[in-house]
């Protein structure tokens, strides 16, 4: 991790929901995104903030 990544804090995980489906979220910590299953997307963590746009959001194979 380098000095402008902040650390992702898991507790904010039982607050955040997919903005598509409204499922709950997985932590990736290796990739710094939050998966939605149901939806098929990944969402980014950028400096320690989830990105919760679906236009930011990374497609799921």
């Amino acid at each position: 991790m380098t000095e402008s990544e902040a650390e992702f804090d898991r507790r904010m995980l039982e607050a955040l929901i997919c903005p598509v489906t409204h499922a709950t979220l997985e932590y990736d910590a290796t990739r710094q995104e939050l998966i939605s299953k149901p939806a098929a997307l990944a969402f980014p963590i950028r400096n320690g903030i989830p990105v919760m746009l679906v236009d930011e959001a990374r497609k799921l194979d």
